[in-house]
């Protein structure tokens, strides 16, 4: 178990802890110089059932706050102090918050001093904590009047915390290992020890693992859990571990880093969260209200995008996202605690829903639908709500981040498809994916009925047309869910619906029969697309966008811009290539030119488009006919 301290300066949090463990916290030479605490202090102490219990000995001076926050993440109870002489005191108010902010819900109140007040003045500040308690989740817990000097009651506390870590379960150890820095230093001998609590997972002496929002390699060279030498720390243990890693010295390491396995290493900048304004706010919350942000031993500055409307009242609650000034760490569940611009006042906290949150839509229903079942404790309940709302799907690794749970055990709803895309996996539910399917389908639809002269949109136009919200790897994925069953078809790059014909319009018919017999009359040189105009006498425009119309159709080769050959041709000149062929397969240029009795450009032209379209490959000087193309398949026995 892990305890924290919390409550006003000069209460006697140091002395307490003293009195209860016999051993004398870190005390640095300016606090012993001014009698009070300035930084974290660490205690561990056998209360007596012959396990360590840590002690987290925190600052109740207003100005080391933020001190105060780095050490309360991750404790399993507090232990709420208040002088019988003075009670209540705005730290008390303070520190008490933010233990709730942070989702502490075990505590313990020692009302020390008890030997220098009357008995009645200790019974009226019992009832002072006791009404400062009633209204919050710490209602209840037991209070210990007690002197730290003399001894008397600190017996009873004792015995109190000793059965609460004997109550206390041990944090699940599944997922990947989550150690927030709190301090670091250097070890004679040994080299770099950091220090913290571990927030979930485990680590072996030998592991390596990412530090930092840099993820600097660290290779786990020792550790001690609890102050105690281990080979294995788990969450909710306070651990020091001994790490090496290429170029790493203690300048690069600061309060606030993580130690994480490396599958969980996804800096962020925005957080989306479930915001609780405190009731003790004075002011109304406004939309990008600049903030210090405590999450985990980390504070960095950023804003808080209300999204939900433009002001929160105190003691509300909204949705908000977090845009952070510098990169954070944060799993789904995590509580942070915010303190105004100045960092002077606690203003409220909230609990980590996505630690991705996107930039864009983050006030749409949809996601608002996603937020409110990311409130829920665990991946499974949200799962449904997530996949109903993923236009894109879900990226399961990122999921896997999101929650520190590894895919081994996952309960997917029942109805869920996972689609493979060149980005990795996506998981959408079965009714969308198959209303994804039948969008295609009836956009093909819609296209064909608006232009029936064409064969069909390709890829990326078909994308622009029917899907311009939807990821390219997500939409080929889709296609191919198509393709494969023949529920669509492809001519060339060309999407088409497998019943579908290219139905000319009457003018370009018409135009069609006329330019057809001077096309085939051309043979192996036959007229540019100019001199087809000027033949029949017709705009140069619609001459051209007519034979590209008939390329798409498979009816005509354009070989070069504005040279197009009939397909019947294009097969003649094809079988001319395979009778020149020697036995190599080889095809030369000369005796191509001569065999057909055209001029050498002309003849380089065709045999370059042979090798576009794969019928010919290019080795030099030279060209091979590839017998496996459909074109020399489908030529190979014609006779001229």
């Amino acid at each position: 178990m892990i305890v924290g301290t919390a409550g006003h300066i000069d209460h006697g949090k140091t002395s307490l802890l003293r009195a209860l463990t016999g051993i004398e916290g870190d005390r640095r030479p300016a606090e012993r110089e001014r009698g009070i605490t300035i930084d974290l202090g660490y205690v561990y102490s056998d209360l007596g059932d012959g396990a360590l219990t840590g002690f987290i000995d925190v600052p109740g001076h207003e100005r080391f706050v933020h001190n105060m926050l780095a050490g309360a993440s991750g404790i399993d109870l507090v232990l709420l102090v208040v002088a019988a002489d003075d009670g209540v005191m705005p730290q008390t108010r303070e520190h008490l918050a933010i233990v709730q902010l942070l989702g502490i819900r075990r505590a313990m109140v020692a009302l020390t001093k008890a030997d220098r007040v009357s008995g009645e003045r200790v019974e009226q500040a019992a009832a002072q904590v006791r009404e400062l308690l009633a209204s919050g989740p710490l209602a209840g817990a037991p209070i210990f009047p007690l002197s730290s000097v003399s001894g008397e009651g600190v017996d009873a506390l004792r015995g109190a915390l000793a059965a609460a870590a004997r109550e206390t379960r041990e944090r699940t150890a599944t997922g990947g290992f989550r150690l927030a820095v709190d301090r670091a230093f250097s070890v004679s001998g040994a080299g770099v020890v950091v220090t913290g609590t571990a927030f979930a997972g485990t680590v072996n002496v030998g592991d390596e693992l990412l530090l930092g929002s840099a993820g600097r390699r660290a290779r786990v060279r020792g550790l001690h859990a609890q102050n105690r030498e281990a080979q294995q720390a788990h969450a909710g243990q306070r651990v020091a571990v001994n790490i090496a890693g290429e170029r790493l010295n203690l300048e690069q390491i600061h309060r606030g880093d993580w130690l994480i396995a490396g599958e969980l290493h996804a800096p962020t900048t925005r957080i989306d969260i479930d915001l609780n304004l405190l009731p003790s706010e004075t002011r109304t919350f406004a939309h990008w209200t600049p903030v210090h942000v405590h999450l985990g031993a980390q504070d960095v500055t950023g804003r808080v995008a209300l999204l939900e409307g433009e002001r929160l009242q105190p003691g509300e609650r909204a949705f908000a996202q977090l845009v952070l000034n510098a990169p954070s760490h944060a799993v789904h569940g995590d509580h942070l605690v915010l303190r105004d611009q100045s960092a002077q006042r606690t203003l409220g906290g909230g609990r980590v829903l996505d630690p991705f949150a996107p930039a864009r839509n983050r006030r749409s229903p949809e996601r608002l639908e996603q937020l409110r079942a990311l409130q829920g404790e665990g991946l499974e309940s949200a799962l449904p709500t997530l996949l109903a709302h993923a236009s894109n799907g879900l990226d399961p690794a990122l999921l896997a981040r999101q929650f520190n749970r590894p895919r081994e055990g996952w309960q997917l709803p029942g109805e869920t498809v996972e689609i493979h895309t060149r980005l990795g996996a996506r998981l959408l539910s079965a009714e969308r994916w198959s209303a994804l399917q039948q969008q295609l389908l009836d956009a093909l639809q819609r296209f064909h009925a608006e232009a029936p002269d064409e064969l069909g949109p390709d890829r990326d136009r078909l994308r622009r047309y029917a899907f311009s919200q939807l990821e390219r790897p997500v939409f080929i994925a889709l296609l191919e869910s198509l393709l494969a069953p023949g529920q669509v078809d492809s001519s060339g790059p060309w999407l088409h619906l497998p019943d579908h014909r290219v139905q000319l319009g009457e003018a370009d018919e018409q135009l069609r029969e006329r330019l057809w017999p001077l096309l085939l009359a051309g043979a192996f040189d036959p007229p540019w697309v100019r001199d087809l105009a000027r033949e029949l006498k017709a705009e140069e425009g619609d001459v051209r966008l007519l034979l590209r119309k008939l390329g798409r159709l498979g009816q005509l080769h354009q070989v070069v811009k504005d040279l197009f050959y009939p397909e019947q041709t294009v097969r003649q000149l094809a079988g001319h290539a395979l009778h020149l062929r020697d036995e190599a397969g080889i095809i030369r240029a000369a005796a191509f030119r001569d065999r057909i009795g055209i001029g050498r450009k002309r003849c380089i032209q065709l045999l370059e488009y042979f090798d576009r379209i794969g019928f010919t490959r290019r080795f030099g000087n030279e060209r091979r006919v590839r017998e496996d193309s459909a074109l020399a398949q489908s030529t190979a026995e014609e006779t001229f």
